[in-house]
Order: C-alpha cells, then sequence, then structure tokens
C-alpha cells in the first residue's frame, strides 16, 4: 500500500492577530488562518499588551512573541500543530511569570 504526500503551499505571514479565544494569521497569498488561542498557553495567558507585541521572523514564515518567549511556524499552523510545550514547562513559566507581579497588580 502506497501513500502520497501531501505538500503544504507555505505562505508567509503578513499580520497577526489575537484575541482571548483566536489567533489570527493574514498570508501573503491572501490566506487567512485562524486557530483557537488555547492552542498555545503562553498566548492564552499572555496579557492584551504582551499578546499584541509580536514580531515576524525569517521574513514571515514565523511569528515571535517576546514578552511571551513563543514562537509559532506558518508551516506548523498549516499542518494544524499545536503548541508542543510540555505540561510541566508551562506550569513554571506561568510559576515565574507569579513571582515578577507585585501584590497589587492585577493577574
Amino acid at each position: 500500500m502506497s501513500t502520497l504526500a501531501t505538500e503544504v503551499e507555505v505562505g508567509r505571514a503578513v499580520g497577526v492577530t489575537v484575541s482571548e479565544d483566536t489567533l489570527t494569521v493574514d498570508l501573503d497569498d491572501g490566506r487567512t488562518i485562524s486557530v483557537p488561542t488555547g492552542w498555545f498557553p503562553r498566548l492564552l495567558y499572555g496579557a492584551p499588551a504582551e499578546r499584541g507585541n509580536w514580531r515576524l521572523i525569517g521574513h514571515g514564515v514565523g511569528i515571535h512573541w517576546p514578552d511571551l518567549d513563543e514562537d509559532v511556524s506558518i508551516e506548523g499552523l498549516l499542518k494544524g500543530r499545536a503548541s508542543g510545550e510540555s505540561h510541566g514547562s508551562l506550569k513554571r513559566w506561568l510559576e515565574s511569570r507569579d513571582r515578577g507581579r507585585s501584590p497589587v497588580e492585577p493577574a
């Protein structure tokens, strides 16, 4: 039995929007990709200002959020890949964020 590999034409990101529940990426070929923000827990837990602070990397083959230490590839989005971060890693990251907040600062 043989199977055919399907190649995905990977566009380059030209625009990014992150809401509380959706990551939306506009590509240079006119496509728009939308995935649940929950696929990337650091985006989910990030504040709106942190989610809005992104930059394109590799001429649009990926997106980087410096405040959240998160990187997402366009190819991964097109293939339906969510974050591969382990529960333990995410827990440590969340704990480090909590330690950095003052007692009166809102979560």
